[in-house]
Parts: C-alpha cells; structure tokens; sequence
C-alpha cells in the first residue's frame, strides 16, 4: 500500500521470538474445549468496537485523511500484507493460521457503507457508543451464520471488543445513557447473546483506557480542534474542575464494574470464553525525554492512533491472550516498546478459564513438542530472513 508508515529493522527483530512461538503453537491441536485452544486452532477472526478499531485516520498523511478508516491495519483486525509489513493481532495469527477467515483487507469511508470484502469482520462502526454494541453483536452473529466457507458449528472464532470510551467523551450531555450502569447492561446483554448463539468463540474484552492525559495530546494545528467535537466532555473542563473531576472518577468506575462483570465465570462453558484483557488500564500516552507527548503516536486529530500507536495495541493484546489472569501484563507508558511474548512450552493455549473457575487442566490436551520437520522448516525460514 503505498504510503504505509515503515516498521523500523529494530522492531522487526521482534520476529526473533516468532520462530520459537510458531514451532510452540504451529501446530493446530483440533480441540473440543475452550481451555486447550491454540493460535493455530483460529479459524476467523471479528472486532467491534468504535473509531479506535475502524483505525480511523491512522495512516492519514494530512487531516484531509481522518475520515478514512485504515481498517486493514487496525490493531486487532488488521489484515494489510503480513506480520513483517504490519503488526496487527490478526497478522500474528496469521503465522500460525494462514488462512483465518475475517482480517479487514482494505480501507474505508466514514459514513460510506463497506462491503465484507473491505471490512473483513471488522465490524466496529466510528462513533458508536456502548448501547450500539448489541446491534453489532447482532450483525456479526448474523454474518457469522450466513458467511459461506465458513463452519458456524466448528471452526473456533477470535473476537476482539473494545468500546466505552465514546461513552465517557459524551458523558456530560447525558448523564444517564452514557452511565456506567447502561455501558455494563449493554456490555451484558451482548455477550449473552453472543454465548448463547455461537459455539467456539473466544471473545476478548479489552480495558478501556484511563482518558485524563488525553488532555495532553495537543499541538497548534487545525487538526486538533477535532478533539474538541470527539471528546468535549473530556477536553472542554478545565484544570480541577468539578466537571473534570467527576469524569475521571466515572472512567474509574467504568474500570472497577467491567472488572466485577468479567472476573467471573459467568461466560465460561467448554467451548466459549470470555476474558477481560487489562493491558490499557493505567497506560500512559508515550512521551518524549523532555516529559512532552511523542505526537508520532498520534493522528492529526490529536485523538485517534496512527499505525505505531496501533502497532503498540496489537503486542499488548497478544500478550494478555496468552497470560493467566492475575499474571496479565499491563501498559505503564508507551514510551517503553512492548516485546511480544512467546507462548510457553507448558502452556500454548490461549489462556481462557477464569480464576473463578479454576481447575486441573483437560486431559486432552494435545503434545507441546513442535515436530522435527517444522523445526526444520523454521530454520530454513530464519536463515533467509537473516540473508535478506
């Protein structure tokens, strides 16, 4: 694509861990239960969510290009090119599951209805707020069911949920909708809907992030004004405000209740699972050596994720996906690049069952040992990634 921000070779050495991973993970361990589910076991892969999953403007090159949804480089359902292009969850499960179904393959308008060719099951719409989720719950279970080559009953899915943060921008013009007990009732009822309708899925929900330092992302430029219209409730107070100090104090709640909600075994059954990825909960924008906010993280709208920013958000995903809960890596500030873990030889499965469920591992879990022919394979393969 041309004009696709570049990837550093520092970061691309980050492949380093892939090879140990793929020989780990690579090999599909066709499992019945939730709990011994494998990278390689992804059979399609969905997202919803906002404008921070559409990836609304991340690779714009003027503010001409934020109402352009770069879908196919969204962290969590990004699909442009491969891992070495792109860093995005989708292209890491790619290298396990190379023909996923549902990773966005192109970009599209805000407000221009795409088709599934360019959204893939990227289904997140910009600007929605967390009582527009069952809709979406409701449209990719629907898409989901009709979407031909795909086995409803037995491939096992990968969804991604991140929504809320629209309803904290928005929360001073209604208090009421935009309360944290509506954003866990709708949370709520579409995750029932989603356990109760469709079998094999692994659905991450993923911490909304603290909004206060937003406040510091700014530079003198017409894009910024942007933020002003997206997150007014958020920008608008000032300094110490009652107003300010109330709305920080609802993203904590947020916080606190869908930990209440999740922390449970309420969406845990063999074959579904439903797990709260903490990663974003105290996360810092990235800043600079002089204490200011490193604008390259962010788009010209001083609010949205450019691709390094996105980039970040896929690493820290895959890392939670694959540590217990109560053991879950958390952001302290982007300014520090996040490493991607390896999937362990004890445990290369997906980690899925909640503290409040736990028990003996199945007894059907499958070898951890990678077969000598793929080991032989991943070597040919890191030889000529050297060579180049």
């Amino acid at each position: 694509m041309a004009g696709l921000t570049a990837i550093d070779w520092a970061t691309r050495t980050t492949m380093g861990w892939l090879w140990i991973a793929v020989a780990t993970c690579a090999l599909a361990s066709r499992s019945v239960k939730v709990e011994s589910v494998k990278a390689a076991d992804i059979k399609v892969i969905a997202a919803l969510g906002d404008s921070l999953t559409t990836a609304i403007g991340a690779n714009a090159t003027t503010v001409l290009g934020i109402p352009i949804e770069f879908r196919h480089v969204s962290w969590s359902i990004g699909g442009y090119g491969s891992f070495q292009d792109v860093i995005t969850l989708a292209n890491i499960i790619k290298l396990f599951s190379p023909s996923v179904i549902g990773p966005a393959c192109s970009k599209t308008v805000h407000g221009t209805p795409g088709s599934l060719s360019e959204t893939g099951f990227n289904l997140a719409v910009t600007g929605h707020n967390t009582f527009n989720l069952p809709g979406q719950t409701r449209h990719l279970i629907d898409t989901l069911r009709d979407y031909e080559g795909l086995n409803f009953d037995e491939d096992w899915k990968l969804l991604t949920i991140f929504i809320g943060m629209n309803d904290i921008c928005d929360y001073c013009k209604d208090k009421t909708l935009f309360s944290v007990d509506n954003f866990i009732h709708y949370m709520t009822v579409s995750l029932e809907m989603l356990m109760n309708e469709v079998p094999r899925m692994i659905v991450n929900v993923v911490q909304i992030l603290p909004m206060e330092t937003l406040r510091d992302v700014h530079r003198p430029t017409p894009g910024c004004l942007l933020q002003r219209s997206f997150c007014s409730c958020l920008i608008k107070p000032v300094t110490s405000s009652p107003e300010l100090r109330e709305l920080i104090e609802v993203n904590l709640e947020f916080q606190k209740r869908l930990e209440q909600l999740l922390y449970s075994d309420r969406f845990f059954r063999d074959d579904f699972a439903v797990m709260l990825q903490p990663f974003l909960k105290h996360a810092d924008p990235p800043r600079l050596p002089n204490g200011k906010i490193d604008m390259t993280f962010f788009t010209h709208d001083c609010f949205h994720f450019t691709i390094k920013g996105h980039e970040e958000l896929a690493k820290g995903l895959w890392n939670n996906m694959f540590q217990p809960e109560g053991g879950k890596f958390m952001v302290g500030s982007f300014s520090d690049p996040i490493d991607l873990i390896c999937p362990s030889l004890d445990h290369p499965y997906i980690f899925t069952r909640p503290s409040a469920a736990l028990e003996d591992p199945s007894s059907d879990a499958p070898s951890k040992a990678p077969s000598p022919l793929l080991s032989l394979l991943l070597l040919i393969w890191l030889i000529r990634l050297h060579s180049v």
